[in-house]
């Protein structure tokens, strides 16, 4: 297998979205939102644009869960990229199955490229300052090191893990030094410890390394996960844009990191300096701390409002939210959800989050706007035996051809011109027109114009759950729910 000098971008794509509730959840995590309020980007948009000026750059392999796959793809389309691979996940496990999956992925097309590892979700302000980092991992990674990046401690942080090298950081020379140990998340006590020294840094979950390289340390360390990814991708099977690996190998995984399988083992591993003005918006405080503030040190975001307050967040998505002389908060509303916290207090946010989850509350894990292939839906209102939507379909798009057993279907279209199949019946619906879909009968939903459309669906019947759904045509390979 031919080395390669080419960098191979591997984005990490999971995650569960908990940090950031309410705005980010388990259908809609924290990468695919806008980084800030000035930013039309999100994270992985942002991520995949950073790295476009990298010289002798591929295009990326992209691994997601397989929910998140047609909002993943959509968000690439949109910033005009054409991935190598989208690799789906089919349940939730830790960095090192995603890595190795895509490491496996990456020298089916011929070479041994050197793997550029990029976590989805995080923020780095100076570009230039991160690739002169990268360029200088390239080297130590085409001598057979694996490459991580650590961050310089500007606060005793305790929600980072840390990595201690053999020696100090010099601060006017960029190079690699090899590693000693990775340190969980310290407490208030180490992590101070650890700011006084300069072999300290945080864990950026960066990497850069040859394919061979992963492969062989995985080999020697963590044989049992490289068979099953090996297995699993072996088994793939290609659906659309998408690559699906094998669930029954995959889901045997150990639920482990890249870090806990290979690097606190290695002798390989090597950490250098990234000196990029690196968050991983790990929480309020962190976006508060990374996103520009009005002259009293506030965010606002959205329908938002303060009068005679300090150091805070108010964000308001759904309506007018005002903050009247409160310091130190983060008040985040959506659609169905209020947040105030302390800004201090927003590391629980993941413990709330968990005590949501055990009281079975929709709300810790579900959004009402829901992405889908050929567009999106928003959860307007509901009772137990009705329900409004708004349907927005794509330009040239179209749902599947379905019929629901338990529920009857109302469309008012308000924007566009909807194309309507309603069992052998077709017909055109134009704005301020409507029409109805009887239980059990075969119908389907398609924009053939080049602007959105946009439908007022209404929901009767005693059961409204979206597995109620028998496919029997589909754009986009779906199975029925």
């Amino acid at each position: 297998m031919e080395i390669s000098n080419t960098l191979c971008p591997v984005i990490l794509c999971g995650g569960s979205g908990s940090r950031l509730w309410p705005l980010s959840r388990r259908s809609f995590p924290k990468q695919y939102l806008a980084i800030n309020d000035e930013s039309q980007d999100s994270f992985l948009q942002t991520t995949l644009n950073r790295i476009k000026n990298i010289e002798n750059i591929d295009s990326p392999i992209v691994i997601c869960n397989e929910e998140h796959r047609f909002v993943t793809a959509e968000q690439i389309r949109e910033i005009g990229i054409k991935p190598k691979s989208i690799l789906l996940e089919p349940c939730s496990r830790n960095t090192a199955p995603a890595i190795i999956l895509a490491t496996l992925k990456s020298i089916t097309f011929g070479n041994d490229p050197i793997l550029l590892i990029l976590p989805a979700d995080h923020q780095i302000k100076n570009e230039k300052e991160f690739i002169n980092s990268i360029n200088i991992s390239r080297e130590a990674a085409l001598k057979g090191k694996i490459v991580t990046f650590g961050i310089e401690p500007t606060n005793p942080e305790t929600g980072y893990g840390y990595i201690k090298s053999f020696k100090s950081f010099e601060e006017d020379n960029l190079k690699t030094y090899k590693i000693e140990q990775f340190i969980e998340k310290p407490n208030k006590l180490l992590a101070e410890e650890f700011c006084k020294d300069k072999r300290f840094s945080w864990n950026s979950g960066i990497f850069v390394a040859k394919a061979s390289t992963i492969l062989e340390e995985v080999e020697k360390y963590s044989p049992e996960i490289l068979n099953l990814c090996r297995k699993s991708i072996n088994n793939k099977t290609f659906d659309l844009d998408f690559e699906r690996v094998e669930k029954k190998y995959f889901e045997k995984c150990p639920n482990i990191s890249i870090d806990k399988a290979i690097m606190e083992k290695t002798n390989s591993g090597v950490v250098c300096p990234l000196r990029a003005e690196w968050s991983d918006i790990g929480g309020w405080k962190s976006y508060w701390e990374n996103s520009p503030k009005d002259i009293n040190g506030n965010i606002l975001i959205g329908n938002s409002l303060e009068i005679s307050s300090k150091n805070s967040l108010i964000a308001g998505y759904s309506r007018l939210t005002v903050a009247l002389g409160v310091e130190d908060l983060v008040i985040v509303e959506t659609n169905d959800a209020l947040l105030v916290t302390k800004k201090d207090h927003s590391e629980k946010i993941k413990e709330l989050v968990t005590r949501l989850k055990g009281e079975k509350r929709i709300e810790s894990e579900e959004n009402r706007k829901v992405y889908r292939p050929w567009g999106n839906y928003f959860s307007v209102e509901e009772d137990f035996n009705w329900k409004i939507k708004r349907i927005e379909v794509n330009p040239e798009s179209s749902l599947s051809l379905q019929l629901h057993k338990k529920r009857a279907e109302h469309w008012i279209v308000v924007r566009g011109i909807a194309n309507v199949e309603i069992n052998e019946k077709k017909f055109l619906l134009k704005e301020n027109q409507s029409c109805f879909i009887p239980e059990g009968y075969k119908h389907r939903l398609s924009n053939l114009n080049k602007e959105p459309l946009i439908i007022i669906e209404v929901q009767s019947g005693s059961y409204l759950s979206e597995d109620d759904i028998i496919r029997f045509e589909d754009n986009y390979g779906r199975k029925d729910l």
